[in-house]
């Protein structure tokens, strides 16, 4: 039996589980208990199958604490980095302000993403005005919506302009919702949207003029395994990847080494 073999709910349970032995040592029936509001009977079974997947480097009870310890070469049954596991480090009274920073929440208007993927279903155009944060607000412009991608925190949908004649990738919430969104079939197929079929292998190395100490500790915080961390992105993703990477911001710890490029195979032959 494997992670894979179970119901969801219990999958759930167990990586939760098996997260609390990786990152604090240590876990109990009341953990599972209380973050799931299952039984203490639930609970049991649920310990009882996780000993069985973990049957390599299993916990052992602990009667004092009356707690499983994590033995000292325990393999997680699931990967998982400290941010993920950061909710069950944290410890917060609900009565003050929690200890993770709130991350912006970014809005957006239902109906616009709903006929942004309807016309990049249909393969057409669409009429929209949008607000640049650069340039203004436009007059309107024709797009024609390829994909929705995402840098991590922003949705974005890469359309091909015929204002510009270029891909860009537009934010749904800068398209004014009261756009027309009028529809046109296309003249003649889009070009090629080369950017987006370019693979940006990104290797990085620790920031000139750090010590040799302090390189040596960001190599070990973002999992260096050589010289260089290999980071692989597409070409039309690589201003998102500088700006969520700091790698412009002052105090940026890492640096470019070197970018290669090369193409990528489209995944169905209308791919653009």
């Amino acid at each position: 039996m494997t992670l894979d073999d179970l119901k969801h709910a219990q999958r759930e349970r167990l990586i939760f589980l098996d997260r609390c032995l990786t990152w604090r040592g240590m876990a109990n029936r009341r953990d599972l208990i209380e973050r799931f509001g299952i039984s203490t009977a639930q609970a049991a079974l649920d310990f009882r199958v996780y000993l069985g997947l973990a049957r390599s480097t299993p916990p052992i009870y602990d009667p004092v604490r009356k707690t499983y310890i994590a033995a000292s070469e325990h393999e997680p049954l699931a990967p998982s980095g400290l941010t993920e596991a950061f909710d069950i480090l944290a410890s917060d009274d609900e009565s003050t302000p929690s200890a993770a920073l709130p991350r912006p929440e970014r809005k957006a208007d239902r109906r616009t993403i709903a006929l942004l993927h309807q016309a990049i279903r249909s393969g057409k155009a669409v009429h929209v005005r949008y607000t640049s944060m650069s340039s203004g607000a436009d007059d309107g412009q024709w797009i024609a919506p390829t994909r929705f991608t995402s840098d991590g925190e922003s949705v974005h949908v890469r359309a091909h302009s015929f204002k510009h004649g270029e891909y860009r990738n537009y934010l749904p919430i800068r398209i004014d919702p009261d756009s027309s969104f009028e529809e046109k079939l296309l003249a003649e197929p889009l070009p090629v949207d080369v950017d987006w079929n370019t693979r940006a292998i990104i290797w990085l190395r620790p920031k000139s003029g750090l010590s040799d100490r302090q390189a040596s500790v960001v190599r070990r915080e973002f999992g260096f395994e050589g010289e260089f961390l290999r980071v692989e992105t597409r070409k039309a993703l690589e201003f998102f990847f500088n700006r969520r990477w700091g790698l412009d911001e002052k105090g940026a710890r890492l640096e470019r080494a070197k970018t290669e490029y090369g193409p990528i195979a489209p995944a169905w032959p209308n791919d653009h």
